[in-house]
């Protein structure tokens, strides 16, 4: 595992070059991603060539996060897992955070450390982050942000005072993905992978890191999920809808064939879907494109109509309403669900956290987060709505016909935590 101390530290920089160095010196490199992030994964994906899987303990008991550890890395040579903000940042003090799922698969931890603006002073911490919890394994440190030949001699000898192996020195320079973000998530840049991995093979110490990191050698089964039909139609275009989960994929195609299709291409779906699965994304930056889609739009709102079951998370959600409006004006969408969307600046409102959604008696979970948000009148929840604390959220569940939509990215991969297909 590639975690760090702190957001910011460089973890995902370390995490993609080492799985582009891995993969270029013939390595079948299998990444997994700590948390509900669908951005890095994207990155992990695109140097591994196989789809990097998410790991979350708040959505999915241990059980079924060591079972896709198990499944996922059964015919990989090496496994590389980056972490989430901090090391021991989680739902609820450390549940959930990458030093849970550390000790959950019996991973060791390689921490990246923002170096730029200490030295010898480091050790404390690297003494806390190593005797913390006796349960993870912390075997060493990529120090990031590295000034001088004498800054690298005094941030060994913090490692060599707490008994950590030190792995390498990145130097003090641009870092290579970086640049303003639209939440998080930058589809305009990519980071080139033959400098990331070029970056790593010249400052870090890479064939110690597989050497000491051994193998947890896990093999597991892809068990049955026990639902749906057999036409699984999903939408995946750019970044209007892109938000996945690898899970959900492979369980949909345990069950059925799935069919990727295009929202702004003007084709209507096929009559005979069974399912119809719209997941998040930025369909706010896509809006005359899916406007000029009318045959795709129409033949969603008509499959509505007829009875076809629709999964609609966050942007898909949007994407099924009346309309979205945005600073240069309101533009129409599927009609499927009656609300209006605002994108606009002025009405942007950060909702971001951890969801557990209870519908009669049974619990879901999930996570959210977006700034866009209904425009009156909202949407009266079918469910109630609840923050990893128990709190009462306003973030409606919407449930007509056979239609299921939410802002809330459900987690449906495991069997303690079915989805609410209708």
């Amino acid at each position: 595992m590639i975690a760090a101390p702190t957001s910011g530290a460089g973890k995902t920089t370390v995490a993609v070059g080492l799985m582009a160095l891995l993969a270029r010196k013939g390595y079948k490199v299998q990444p997994f991603k700590c948390g509900p992030d669908y951005i890095d994964t994207m990155f992990h994906g695109a140097v591994c060539g196989r789809p990097s899987v998410n790991l979350d303990l708040f959505m999915a008991s241990h059980e079924h996060v060591k079972e896709l550890y198990r499944r996922y890395s059964s015919d990989a040579d090496i496994t590389v897992v980056e972490g989430m903000m901090g090391m021991y940042d989680g739902y609820d003090r450390q549940k959930g955070s990458p030093a849970d799922i550390a000790m959950t698969l019996g991973l060791p931890v390689v921490l990246v450390v923002d170096a730029s603006h200490t030295g010898y002073s480091i050790a404390p911490l690297l003494y806390g982050f190593k005797n913390f919890c006796e349960d993870v394994k912390v075997m060493g440190v990529i120090y990031n942000k590295v000034g001088s030949e004498r800054h690298k001699k005094l941030l060994r000898e913090a490692c060599d005072e707490v008994g950590l192996e030190c792995f390498g020195f990145i130097p003090r320079r641009k870092e290579a993905m970086n640049g303003e973000r639209y939440l998080g998530l930058d589809f305009s840049r990519k980071a080139d992978a033959g400098e990331l991995a070029d970056m790593i093979e010249e400052s870090v110490d890479w064939r110690g890191i597989v050497l000491r990191g051994g193998d947890v050698g896990f093999v597991g089964d892809v068990g049955d999920v026990g639902f749906l039909g057999e036409r699984i139609l999903v939408a995946r275009n750019g970044e209007a809808f892109s938000f996945v989960y690898q899970e959900h994929i492979d369980m949909l195609r345990s069950r059925g064939a799935v069919e990727f299709f295009d929202t702004e291409e003007d084709r209507e779906i096929p009559l005979d879907t069974d399912l119809l699965y719209l997941p998040g994304g930025y369909p706010e930056k896509h809006l005359d494109a899916l406007y000029r889609a009318e045959r795709c739009r129409t033949s969603i709102r008509e499959y509505a109509e007829r009875g076809g079951r629709i999964i609609a998370e966050c942007g898909g959600m949007m994407y099924l309403c009346e309309s979205i409006l945005s600073d240069d004006g309101e533009v129409e969408m599927c009609g499927v669900l009656p609300y209006k969307i605002t994108a606009r600046k002025a009405d942007r409102k950060l909702s971001l956290g951890y969801r557990r959604v209870v519908i009669d008696g049974k619990e879901w979970r999930g996570h959210e987060f977006h700034y866009t948000q209904f425009l009156e009148p909202k949407p009266q929840s079918a469910a109630v709505v609840y923050d990893a604390r128990g709190n009462v959220v306003d973030s409606p569940v919407i449930r007509q016909g056979n239609v299921m939509a939410s802002y809330t990215h459900l987690y449906w991969g495991s069997r303690e935590n079915q989805p609410l297909f209708v």
